[in-house]
């Protein structure tokens, strides 16, 4: 395992020149008339968009937020699979008693996504608990390098992630991640804990209802406790995106080369992809046409390529990587627009839940949409009233 090496983002202009060329290069698709987000993205949107992204947009500007953040490289050493370089960034804070954290994004997130949460939860107070702050890229998005061989799924990213708190000096930590964020920190808490990983929070449980063989106590109180208003709202949710909401997933299981070939070729074919989740996983947030275009750049200028992030939903139905249940604890965070919000039940079969919030608004990039929140729920989790106060 090498020394980390600081990182700066600095993409050529060749590499700019490059995209620019491309989106003048653009031929739209048609659009049936008042289709709306019917069939999906409308025309008008990705129209404006691109528009935007090749004659507005100022990716050094976001360049510079970006580099705002203190940033490093480490190779790192993956059992099976040799060394992946991986980029990632590291803030401490200056309480002496910080909790150690690594924030885990998924797909299709990115490192950034800890940007609005790392300034608070760094931050010095009495009267809640401060954290040191990882937020790394995970193997084939951003800046981290992609790794070459089949079979890299969510444990080997847990591997990654465990390795690089460990070459931090952090040799016990908690986790926090939504998306592929939430299998990858499962699987450190069922790997590492209860030595190394103290606990772990999601805002995206994802998980199935409690079984008669597998959990009969919990299967029979699923069967005696009424869905409350909350579980109803969310099931609805989730039955109407496992009807027409998933099939992106589909694709990238089955498929992730024969679609990769458009995603590294059209940056307009890209936005869209992208562009489509942001939208339909969030509650309503107000984005800027900059931050979508900020947010797809990173995947088009990304180390490995925009497709090489999609490997993961192939490789986990190959391989899998879904834990027993843990007795590490565990903190979940319910927003109503996630895409599979489930009753509360259903989660005490993926771990020892020891707290829960509970909240009005906000999807599926809670640190992005809710941060407020989301560190909030932190906070009291690990504070003094939570009982976690592990580190």
């Amino acid at each position: 395992m090498s020394s980390e090496k600081p990182f700066s983002v600095a993409i050529p202009d060749t590499e700019l020149d490059l995209l620019r060329k491309k989106l003048e290069l653009v031929r739209f698709p048609d659009e049936l008339d008042g289709a709306a987000w019917d069939y999906g993205v409308p025309l008008a949107d990705i129209r404006r968009l691109v528009e935007r992204w090749k004659t507005g947009f100022d990716w050094k500007a976001a360049e510079a937020k970006i580099n705002q953040f203190p940033q490093f490289t480490r190779d790192i050493d993956v059992d099976g699979f040799g060394e992946l370089n991986i980029h990632y960034i590291h803030q401490r804070s200056d309480a002496s008693n910080a909790i150690p954290l690594i924030f885990i994004h998924g797909w299709p997130g990115h490192f950034m996504e800890v940007s609005k949460i790392l300034p608070l939860l760094v931050s010095t107070t009495e009267k809640y608990p401060s954290f040191h702050v990882v937020a790394l890229s995970l193997p084939g998005y951003g800046f981290s390098e992609a790794p070459k061989q089949k079979g890299f799924s969510v444990t080997q990213f847990g591997e990654v992630a465990h390795k690089l708190m460990l070459s931090l000096g952090y040799d016990e930590y908690v986790v926090q991640g939504g998306d592929w964020g939430h299998l990858v920190a499962r699987n450190m808490a069922h790997t590492y804990g209860q030595k190394h990983v103290k606990a772990w929070h999601t805002n995206f449980p994802f998980c199935q209802p409690p079984s008669l063989f597998k959990h009969p106590v919990l299967w029979i109180k699923f069967m005696i406790t009424p869905f409350t208003p909350r579980d109803w709202a969310g099931l609805k949710r989730m039955t109407q995106w496992l009807q027409s909401g998933q099939g992106y997933a589909g694709i990238q299981q089955t498929r992730p080369q024969t679609h990769g070939y458009s995603m590294a070729d059209s940056p307009v074919g890209l936005l869209a992809w992208i562009y489509d989740k942001l939208v339909d996983w969030t509650d309503n947030y107000d984005w800027d046409d900059d931050e979508i275009l900020a947010w797809v750049s990173i995947y088009w200028f990304s180390r490995a390529g925009p497709m090489a992030a999609s490997r993961i939903y192939a490789e986990f139905v190959r391989v899998g990587g879904i834990p027993p249940w843990s007795p590490v604890p565990l903190g979940v965070s319910y927003f109503p627009k996630e895409v599979m919000p489930v009753p509360k039940l259903w989660t005490r079969t993926i771990g020892n839940v020891v707290f829960e919030s509970e909240h009005s608004a906000g999807g599926h990039f809670a640190a992005y949409e809710k941060p407020q929140d989301l560190v909030r729920d932190l906070r009291s989790m690990f504070g003094k009233e939570g009982g976690l106060h592990l580190l």
